[in-house]
């Protein structure tokens, strides 16, 4: 009998056998089973474990086997077969107009939204930017954790802003997040907020050329961070003094580039902040601090 626990327990042996890379929101091959197949029949992760002895149709296990047999063959990461990608409970649109939604910076803001906030997200701030929206759902998670705030979203990708205005208008915030085209500052020049984020391309030269398949069917734009990984933030950082109300601060998530980083600006006291999933990637600097680098 074909059911839902067999459907995962197959996908799970052909995804191991293949030597698939993962990342795009699951870690291992019964997980980005477990996705794709609840996925593809619209059942809730939540109602999984009362699922599994449900018997599938032949059209429902082929269509299974088929987007299956397509992540195999083509490497294309489950999120971009199934047209939705999650953080933390939080559902967004996923399609190859923008990165897949992935962000430790997202981890911090849906517990927020959630639970409340901490340090230093302890605050309540009125004006937010994000800096590379992508698919916004940061900026929609922001407008979740904050209700008080309007967001200024900035992409230099028309592709990925379509993809947002999607996404934002799922949520119903088209009157709180509002989207520019435009390379980082440069849409908003001139104006201050109480809260910067970012979840900028970081990956450095080297890093691209090794890219598993999975990652080259995401837009090049949105991961490649130059030769170290840090052009784009090291623009983020020296232009947040510039754009940060006196109480404010950037919040920026850099991967594996901690120590480079803090090379570059040896004078600025970042905070390291550790969420669930990681430590030592996402900083925090408040515009105090941010007065003092040094480029």
């Amino acid at each position: 009998m074909r059911t839902i626990g067999s459907a995962i327990d197959w996908a799970t042996s052909r995804f191991s056998e293949a030597g698939l890379a993962f990342g795009h929101g699951t870690h291992n091959p019964s997980d980005e089973a477990a996705f794709l197949v609840i996925e593809t029949l619209g059942i809730p992760f939540d109602r999984l474990s009362e699922s599994v002895d449900m018997e599938l149709s032949a059209s429902q296990w082929d269509l299974i086997s088929d987007l299956a047999e397509i992540r195999i063959a083509d490497r294309r990461p489950t999120a971009y077969l199934v047209g939705r990608a999650y953080i933390r409970g939080f559902v967004f649109r996923a399609d190859d107009r923008a990165l897949i939604p992935r962000s430790f910076i997202g981890e911090l803001l849906a517990d927020v939204a959630v639970d409340g906030a901490a340090p230093p997200l302890d605050r309540d701030p009125r004006k937010i930017l994000e800096l590379g929206a992508g698919s916004a759902s940061l900026a929609i998670l922001s407008a979740l954790a904050f209700p008080r705030a309007e967001i200024d979203a900035v992409d230099i990708s028309s592709d990925a802003l379509s993809l947002a205005a999607e996404n934002v208008a799922d949520y119903g915030l088209e009157g709180r997040v509002c989207l520019h085209e435009g390379d980082l500052y440069g849409p908003v020049n001139g104006r201050r907020y109480d809260l910067i984020i970012s979840n900028p391309p970081y990956v450095d030269a080297e890093a691209m050329e090794a890219l598993p398949r999975e990652y080259r069917h995401e837009p090049a734009l949105a991961l490649a961070g130059g030769p170290d990984g840090l052009d784009l933030v090291r623009r983020i950082v020296t232009g947040a003094a510039e754009h940060l109300t006196k109480d404010g601060g950037l919040i920026c998530e850099v991967g594996a580039g901690q120590e480079r980083l803090v090379q570059s600006f040896p004078d600025l006291e970042m905070i390291w902040l550790a969420t669930e999933t990681s430590e030592g990637e996402v900083f925090w600097l408040d515009a105090a601090s941010a007065l003092v680098q040094k480029p």
